[in-house]
């Protein structure tokens, strides 16, 4: 099958931004999820990291609460974001208890990461759907996109590639993430080797095209847009919102599978990971790459919605998604 090479090309943001017709909903600044600013610090997760390795999982669990607690009260604006998008997924007033949850979800799966990070998948209970789709990709030896979201823990789904199956996952991120990242990594276990990719420059695409052609699974958090990048308007719970069009456009040129990809926490120690095949981007025609791509943004996007629905307190974007 040919594929397409970046060599020598444009980068994908300049085809992007070439590409008017796809572009009809750019923000002519920085998205708002790049401008709000974590509370966090390299010393604040050493303590937790410290706290969770040595003290265990239940104690710092029970340490959770007072700091969600904390971010409930003082995260202004995360809250109203919260307040906000639990509205449009229950379909009723929110309390309280729903803002806590919401906030207690989040924060058990960023504990979750510390024991992820640090080799300890066994100790959760992990229910995983669709597994027989990786399996397929994982056998043709020719890599594919594993789209997710800030919908749940992605922690969870490269856990179980690098344990249960000893598959490669390579992380694609916006630059500044992958710093935070790599702080992240640094903080938790200064020994764990994590490719992470960072957008934004020529050489990503190519380091994307590496990975694919060394069979990896190139994992992309797929619900918040880049600056300059192209954007498609979808319906989503209720009301239009902006995502992003780059990954999609990426997968038609590179002619590889579009696999969707979610851990959802279900408390306590347990998970779902689901995956399901959005498209199979092989045997698209070059006219017809476009259209492909929006058509699986679209389906993307269905799909988003069902796994919020089915878990509504999974939603980690806090700020105002829809804005």
């Amino acid at each position: 099958m040919m594929r397409r090479n970046f060599t020598g090309s444009q980068s994908y943001s300049q085809r992007s931004s070439d590409k008017k017709k796809d572009d009809e909903t750019n923000a002519p600044n920085n998205p708002e999820w790049i401008n709000c600013r974590e509370r966090s610090n390299t010393f604040a997760l050493s303590l937790i990291v410290w706290i969770a390795l040595r003290l265990g999982r239940p104690v710092a669990r029970l340490l959770l609460h007072p700091i969600v607690f904390y971010f409930l009260v003082f995260s202004v604006k995360a809250r109203a974001a919260s307040r906000n998008y639990l509205a449009k997924v229950l379909d009723r007033k929110v309390t309280i208890a729903d803002l806590f949850r919401h906030f207690h979800t989040f924060g058990s799966t960023i504990l979750d990461r510390v024991f992820l990070l640090n080799d300890q998948y066994s100790r959760f209970d992990v229910r995983i759907h669709g597994s027989e789709i990786v399996d397929a990709v994982a056998a043709s030896g020719d890599g594919c996109f594993m789209l997710g979201a800030h919908l749940g823990s992605f922690e969870i789904v490269r856990s179980l590639g690098r344990e249960a199956r000893g598959l490669r996952v390579s992380l694609v991120m916006y630059e500044e993430n992958a710093k935070k990242m790599n702080g992240v990594l640094a903080a938790i276990n200064p020994k764990l080797c994590m490719q992470v990719i960072a957008l934004g420059k020529v050489e990503s695409m190519l380091k994307v095209e590496e990975a694919l052609n060394e069979g990896a699974f190139v994992g992309m958090l797929s619900d918040r847009t880049i600056e300059g990048e192209g954007t498609t308007t979808c319906r989503f719970l209720g009301e239009e919102a902006r995502f992003p069009l780059g990954p999609f456009r990426l997968a038609a040129m590179l002619q590889r599978p579009i696999v969707l990809m979610t851990g959802l926490y279900r408390g306590g120690n347990r998970y779902d990971i689901y995956f399901e095949q959005l498209a199979d981007m092989g045997q698209v025609d070059r006219r017809q790459r476009s259209a492909a791509a929006e058509a699986a943004l679209q389906c993307y996007v269905e799909r988003l919605e069902h796994y919020c629905r089915m878990a509504p307190y999974n939603w980690f974007n806090f700020y105002d998604f829809w804005k």
